[in-house]
Protein backbone atom coordinates (compact mmCIF):
# COMPACT_ATOMS: atom_id res chain seq x y z
CA UNK A 1 0.00 0.00 0.00
CA UNK A 2 2.68 2.39 0.81
CA UNK A 3 4.47 1.58 -2.57
CA UNK A 4 1.04 2.64 -4.76
CA UNK A 5 0.63 5.89 -2.38
CA UNK A 6 4.47 6.83 -3.13
CA UNK A 7 3.90 6.14 -6.85
CA UNK A 8 0.43 7.95 -7.24
CA UNK A 9 2.50 11.06 -5.49
CA UNK A 10 5.33 11.11 -7.39
CA UNK A 11 3.07 11.15 -10.50
CA UNK A 12 1.21 13.72 -9.31
CA UNK A 13 4.23 15.53 -8.66
CA UNK A 14 5.50 15.22 -12.01
CA UNK A 15 2.28 16.27 -13.51
CA UNK A 16 2.73 19.34 -12.19
CA UNK A 17 6.44 19.91 -12.93
CA UNK A 18 5.83 19.29 -16.38
CA UNK A 19 4.56 22.88 -17.62
CA UNK A 20 7.90 24.57 -15.63
CA UNK A 21 10.11 23.89 -18.42
CA UNK A 22 8.95 27.62 -19.32
CA UNK A 23 7.05 29.12 -21.83
CA UNK A 24 6.97 27.51 -25.59
CA UNK A 25 8.35 29.97 -28.52
CA UNK A 26 6.48 28.35 -30.91
CA UNK A 27 3.11 29.21 -29.79
CA UNK A 28 2.93 29.37 -25.96
CA UNK A 29 1.90 31.97 -23.95
CA UNK A 30 3.04 35.12 -24.61
CA UNK A 31 4.84 35.97 -21.45
CA UNK A 32 7.03 38.94 -20.54
CA UNK A 33 9.79 36.55 -20.13
CA UNK A 34 9.37 35.09 -23.82
CA UNK A 35 8.66 38.51 -25.48
CA UNK A 36 11.84 39.39 -24.02
CA UNK A 37 14.24 36.80 -25.25
CA UNK A 38 12.45 36.31 -28.51
CA UNK A 39 12.88 39.96 -28.85
CA UNK A 40 16.35 39.59 -28.01
CA UNK A 41 16.96 36.99 -30.55
CA UNK A 42 15.08 38.83 -33.67
CA UNK A 43 17.39 41.96 -32.68
CA UNK A 44 20.49 39.76 -33.17
CA UNK A 45 19.43 38.31 -36.25
CA UNK A 46 18.96 42.17 -37.47
CA UNK A 47 15.26 42.06 -37.06
CA UNK A 48 12.34 43.86 -35.42
CA UNK A 49 9.59 41.79 -33.22
CA UNK A 50 6.05 43.23 -34.32
CA UNK A 51 2.52 41.63 -33.62
CA UNK A 52 0.51 40.60 -36.19
CA UNK A 53 -2.49 42.96 -36.26
CA UNK A 54 -5.21 40.76 -36.89
CA UNK A 55 -4.39 38.64 -33.96
CA UNK A 56 -4.38 39.50 -30.51
CA UNK A 57 -1.27 39.19 -29.04
CA UNK A 58 -1.79 36.94 -26.38
CA UNK A 59 0.33 33.49 -27.71
CA UNK A 60 3.75 33.80 -28.72
CA UNK A 61 2.67 32.69 -32.79
CA UNK A 62 0.77 36.31 -32.89
CA UNK A 63 4.24 37.69 -33.61
CA UNK A 64 6.89 37.47 -36.14
CA UNK A 65 10.41 38.66 -36.50
CA UNK A 66 10.60 41.07 -39.50
CA UNK A 67 13.72 42.51 -41.38
CA UNK A 68 14.38 45.84 -40.93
Amino acid sequence: MKILMSSLLLISLCGCSAGAGGPDPLGGVASYDALKSARTACVAKGGELVRDDLNSGKRMSDFACKRK
